[in-house]
């Protein structure tokens, strides 16, 4: 692959699918599923397991590459995981939550556990 520069049309092209591409995605559902529609048992189900099994799926992965064997023996991912659970049980707001864990979880890696 060559280090050349994307040509100009070429970026015009790509902004203009991503941008289609992003709309379909937001716009799809209301045309799929209008106001007054009874929405269909499977996707009633999948909207209630899917946000706890993306959950559940984040934490092994955030957990499978810890290291408790040596230096700092995980402290820092297991500090963050619990500031994530007890924010999200006392005020119940994922991006609170994980965005606290995330900023915890860097700050302690990058300056506490050096």
């Amino acid at each position: 692959m060559s280090n050349l520069p994307v040509s100009f049309w070429r970026s015009v092209v790509i902004i203009l699918l991503v941008a289609v591409t992003t709309f379909a995605t937001r716009a799809i559902p209301f045309i799929l599923f209008p106001e007054g529609k009874e929405i269909p048992k499977a996707v009633q189900y999948l909207g209630k397991v899917l946000p706890p099994a993306v959950i559940g799926m984040l934490v092994v992965y955030c957990f499978k590459s810890m290291n408790i064997t040596s230096a700092p023996f995980g402290l820092p991912e297991i500090i963050a995981g619990i500031v994530v659970a007890l924010l999200h049980v006392w005020k119940r707001n994922n991006l609170l939550s994980i965005g606290m864990g995330t900023i915890l979880y860097m700050v302690l890696v990058q300056y506490v556990f050096v």
